[in-house]
């Protein structure tokens, strides 16, 4: 099997979307094991934590967070077969983050191995809302914890526009 047909393969075996549903933070933990609607299991992807992305005590600065998470969800869209640059020059479109609400529970640090998770929990129109956690290896324990708002923006205009019929589709199934 190609990688790129592996990769679709394990995108549509992901998290099924189910229309309405929200997620604050406080239920983000129902989702470490899979989705609790359909045992789905969540998208992860590893990350390694470099000396760039801490302060002199070896400890991460807040803001490398953000970027942890960011390639995480560049990495779901990816599995599922949408690449940002094809969004952009295929379908019009980009997708930004609009809002975001994060918990910083516990610090990552130097040379930790974390896994950064998305799990898609609402899906509108013109934007989807995707629940995310960074865990250090092999521990449980959820280091930070985000809801971030993905909006959908005209490439050209970068004015709101609906997500594209079959984009929904392939974000419903991821």
């Amino acid at each position: 099997m190609a990688p790129t047909e592996a990769k679709r393969r394990e995108a549509r075996n992901m998290t099924a979307h189910r229309p309405g549903r929200d997620l604050s933070l406080s239920r983000l933990k129902e989702y470490e094991s899979g989705d609790p609607m359909t045992g789905a299991p969540v998208f992860a992807w590893p990350v390694r934590v470099y000396w760039e992305d801490t302060d002199a005590g070896g400890v991460v600065y807040h803001a490398r967070y953000l970027h942890f998470l960011e390639r995480a969800r560049t990495e779901w869209l990816r599995a599922a077969g949408l690449g940002q640059n094809e969004l952009r020059t295929g379908d019009g479109v980009v997708f930004v983050v609009h809002a975001m609400d994060i918990r910083f529970n516990a610090p990552a640090r130097l040379d930790d191995l974390l896994t950064a998770t998305v799990v898609p929990v609402e899906r509108r129109s013109a934007s989807f809302i995707v629940a995310q956690t960074l865990k250090r290896e092999p521990e449980a324990r959820a280091l930070v914890e985000a809801r971030v708002r993905v909006a959908c923006l005209d490439a050209a205009a970068f004015r709101p526009r609906p997500i594209p019929e079959h984009l929904l589709d392939v974000i419903a199934k991821s």
